[in-house]
Order: C-alpha cells, then sequence, then structure tokens
C-alpha cells in the first residue's frame, strides 16, 4: 500500500484569491503531515501587481500572502516548521527580519540567501513548510 506520509493533494484554491502563484504552479501542495507553499513574492493577490517598493511593504505582502495560502490548507503560520527566505539584498535582512518576525512568532527553522532577480522585480521571496 502506498506510504500515507506520501499522499498529496494540490491546493485547489484559486491564486488570487490565496496568494500568487505562476500559471500552471500550484500555490501549495498539501500531504498528510504538511504543506508546502511555493515561493510568494509581494503581489498583491487583486491587482496581480507589485504595488510596494520597501523591503519592508513588499515582506508584509508577501506575509499576508503565505498567511491565506496557509489558511486555506487549514494551518497558521505558528504551524510553520521551516521557511527559505531569498532577499536581493541581503542587507536588508534587518528591516525584513522585523516585519517577519511578527508573523513567525514560533521561530521555525530558517534559511535566508541573498539572491539576484525573483519574478516580476520583486525584491525578497519566501516558502513555508508547515504542520497540518
Amino acid at each position: 500500500p502506498a506510504d500515507p506520509l506520501f499522499r498529496s493533494s494540490y491546493l485547489s484554491t484559486e491564486p488570487t484569491k490565496v496568494g500568487y502563484t505562476f500559471r500552471g504552479w500550484s500555490t501549495s501542495q498539501n500531504q498528510t503531515s504538511g504543506t508546502y507553499t511555493s515561493g510568494q513574492i509581494a503581489i498583491n493577490p487583486a491587482t496581480n501587481t507589485i504595488e510596494s517598493k520597501t523591503i519592508e511593504e513588499q515582506t508584509e505582502q508577501v506575509m499576508k500572502n503565505l498567511v491565506s495560502i496557509l489558511e486555506a490548507a487549514g494551518a497558521k503560520p505558528k504551524n510553520t516548521v521551516k521557511t527559505l527566505c531569498f532577499l536581493t539584498d541581503i542587507n536588508d535582512f534587518a528591516a525584513f527580519n522585523k516585519v517577519y518576525e511578527r508573523y513567525f512568532t514560533e521561530k521555525p527553522a530558517r534559511s535566508c540567501v541573498g539572491i539576484h532577480a525573483p519574478p516580476k522585480g520583486a525584491i525578497c521571496e519566501v516558502e513555508v513548510i508547515a504542520a497540518l
């Protein structure tokens, strides 16, 4: 029989309602043990555009997108066990972290790396693994 830990289902919620993903990608994939989000950038799902300019503003929108995805999957930020964060300027880490830590108060494991260019000119991107 199939291992129940590896049963998966794509989150069927429309991306415009729970965060952003490129056409053909799911916003998250749910496993029996947890949900794995796609990287979220500062897209406003209502307008499909990045409206914010600063690292603080973009991080806030990213967090809102992630909260929506987690809630649609039946989780909350406190259920997060791991995040992977990407910044175009690693010197923005302190400002990014001020917003990030308001959402991830349980202090999940985290990696944060500098990258060259996320999609659509974003300056940060975050992926989440959360327990269900």
